[in-house]
């Protein structure tokens, strides 16, 4: 079995709600040697809904999610026994790396709600000039996510939008791999699948409501209800069905996206939801993708390429994007076996046609 084929589970510790910083002191008790690594805004976020101060070792990370940094950092706290891992996805992302490395424990504390980074064993990677590498399966997944609903309901909306965005692409990816499996399904991988309906049945009910709970800075069971499905639920569709419920067309062109420089400050889950559409596209299924390019519109979201920003010329670009993902290395493939590049252009000018 290869290691991408384990199973493992959610967080061993998932505590959300109102003012779970308070349970970080616990939860750390049994370690000796805690290091917290975080960014600038996402560390200031932390210290105001910090019920008490901790003395402890403070990093800061490169801003990358690369190799190279989880390196630095690992021979910083060469005497850690669990990293703290404060901030966005790629905060959670290095923090998890860098307990790989030092074989210790992580514990997140996520300050956006961007992704199921703060939940799973898995690390998207970068190089040091921020375009996408490779994603990256660690040991382990966090010995406890601490997700403090008064410190999320006053992060950025484009994070809660990216989150959500991410997460939609969940039952559609897993989906378009699972349906060309032939046999009954493993147990582990119909539990992922499962998990996966539920996340696009929530989203597609409640993400209105709660990006206007959020706006409001309103914290409820419906507020709740979102974050922990971009969450712990979310993390679920992977760790349990693995391969099988991880990234397929979608995640495919958000790869593809990131040698244009423009989209870098583009949250990822958006990029990931633009290119669902494009899977959908290419899976020839265009009455979903106009079902959710209604849904786009209405929450808000990138369905079209002139939201991109990108400068190049549609026709090149489409190209490049186009042959990237189409590439043996992408996972494109897994929604559309046997994928050409020219089946992922008409595609992309479907999505263009369909979102007029």
């Amino acid at each position: 079995m290869r290691f991408e084929q384990v199973v493992r589970s959610t967080p061993g510790q998932y505590i959300s709600e109102k003012g779970a910083l308070a349970a970080l002191k616990d939860t750390l008790v049994e370690f000796k040697h805690p290091y917290i690594i975080t960014g600038d805004k996402s560390y200031a976020a932390f210290l105001k809904h910090l019920p008490e101060p901790l003395d402890l070792p403070v990093l800061r990370y490169d801003r990358t999610a690369s190799y190279e940094d989880m390196e630095r950092l690992a021979n910083l706290a060469q005497d850690a026994d669990v990293i703290i891992a404060v901030g966005g996805g790629k905060v959670c992302d290095t923090g998890k790396g860098v307990a790989d490395k030092l074989n210790c424990a992580v514990v997140t504390v996520p300050t956006v709600i961007g992704t199921c980074a703060a939940t799973t064993p898995v690390a998207a990677v970068y190089y040091p000039d921020h375009s996408f590498r490779e994603v990256a399966y660690f040991k382990r997944t966090p010995y406890a996510s601490i997700v403090d609903l008064n410190l999320l309901v006053e992060s950025p909306e484009k994070y809660f939008v990216g989150g959500i965005c991410d997460t939609l692409a969940k039952w559609y990816e897993a989906e378009s791999i699972i349906r060309h499996l032939e046999g009954n399904l493993e147990a582990n991988v119909e539990m992922g699948l499962a998990a996966a309906e539920v996340t696009k049945k929530i989203l597609l009910r409640d993400t209105k409501s709660a990006l206007a709970f959020h706006a409001k800075q309103e914290v409820n069971d419906v507020f709740k209800r979102v974050v922990d499905t971009v969450y712990n639920v979310a993390a679920a569709v992977g760790c349990f069905a693995c391969e099988y419920g991880r990234m397929a067309g979608a995640h495919a062109i958000h790869n593809a996206l990131s040698p244009f420089k423009e989209t870098h400050e583009i949250e990822h889950g958006v990029k990931v939801s633009y290119g669902l559409l494009v899977q959908l596209a290419a899976m020839k299924e265009v009455e979903e993708t106009k079902h959710l390019i209604d849904f786009y519109k209405e929450a808000g979201f990138i369905y079209s390429w002139e939201q991109l920003g990108i400068e190049e010329a549609k026709e090149s670009a489409f190209a490049k994007i186009a042959d990237y993902a189409a590439s043996d290395k992408e996972s494109f493939k897994l929604a559309v076996p046997g994928v050409k590049a020219k089946q992922i252009v008409e595609a992309l000018y479907l999505v263009e046609e369909l979102g007029k």
